[in-house]
């Protein structure tokens, strides 16, 4: 089996309107099971153009059948194989090209190449070359077909499936990277969870609680401890903008936001003798709970993007 590897970008990131996360309700693109659209580039034979259009085939799929269709890679995936029954040259003018495919469809988990449902489709496309034939094949594909959409729910059904058989792994893997302060990772791993696996996005939306709590206390340590070193070598208005800028970032909710608060101030009583000028960064007394939310999903886009979050794919055939 060949391995992939693919850079794994952010998920739309799934929170609740409440930091309790137990009782709200989520939006419908939150309850979708989010599915990445791959094909693999060992398709044998098969035109670069032709490859494209079938990834868009199967995002259109997966958007068409109720499932949230992302352009970041995630842990499962829809994907594709294509096997070229017969291939013939009709006489013209001008002579075509016929072909007969069939396409496998996978839907099923990327990382340990498991596969959750699949269908096969036979498709026929006529073109004036390889590619056109190929393309014209593949326009064949509908969504709205009935094994399509039932290749879809059965996928999906399995993908929640998954969810409640590993829901306490997962957990149990995201409080371990807390302990080891990966808390931007835990975080991102706890809130990829779809709440359509609803029992799963419960346990996992509390636990991201106490390690937010962890991270905005590292983050604010990390912060004060700068801001008070800028400030300290200077004490003038360049340092007192940048010493500023960066308490403001601080959430309010962190252990030491009553010392950012009262070094804050510190500076704008030094700003104030300086130039009279008002001081425009302050350390918030409290934080709302939307903020608090767009706070956490913050982490997660973040580190969904960045270079740590690695993945291997796996062919599912």
């Amino acid at each position: 089996m060949k391995k992939i590897t693919q850079l794994l970008l952010v998920v739309t990131i799934v929170l609740s309107s409440s930091i309790s996360f137990a009782q709200s309700s989520a939006s419908k693109d939150e309850n979708r099971i989010m599915l990445t659209s791959w094909v693999p580039p060992t398709i044998e034979g098969m035109p670069k153009i032709a490859r494209k259009n079938l990834q868009n085939k199967l995002k259109q799929v997966v958007t068409k059948n109720g499932l949230g269709g992302s352009p970041f890679n995630t842990r499962f995936i829809i994907s594709a194989d294509v096997s070229v029954m017969s291939k013939d040259i009709l006489p013209g003018p001008p002579p075509m090209h016929a072909y007969n495919l069939d396409i496998t469809l996978y839907i099923g988990d990327g990382i340990e190449g498991t596969v959750f449902s699949s269908e096969t489709i036979s498709v026929k496309g006529v073109g004036t070359n390889q590619n056109k034939a190929y393309i014209s094949a593949l326009k064949r594909i509908s969504p709205k077909n009935s094994e399509v959409q039932a290749f879809v729910k059965n996928g999906k059904e399995k993908i929640i499936q998954y969810y409640k058989d590993n829901c306490d792994l997962i957990i149990m893997k995201a409080n371990t990277m807390a302990d080891q302060n990966q808390f931007e990772q835990a975080i991102y791993t706890l809130s990829i969870i779809p709440s359509a696996c609803e029992e799963c996005y419960v346990k996992a939306m509390n636990s991201i609680k106490p390690i937010y709590k962890k991270q905005i206390d590292r983050d604010c340590k990390e912060k004060l401890q700068k801001a008070t070193g800028i400030w300290n070598a200077a004490q003038d208005m360049a340092s007192a903008e940048e010493a500023g800028a960066m308490l403001a970032s601080i959430d309010p909710d962190a252990s030491c936001a009553p010392q950012a608060r009262s070094l804050s101030n510190k500076i704008a009583a030094k700003v104030k003798q300086i130039d009279a000028r008002e001081w425009k960064y302050t350390v918030k007394d409290q934080q709302q709970e939307s903020e608090r939310i767009a706070a956490i999903k913050a982490i997660g886009v973040a580190y969904g993007k960045g270079p740590k979050a690695n993945i291997t794919y796996r062919s599912m055939w």
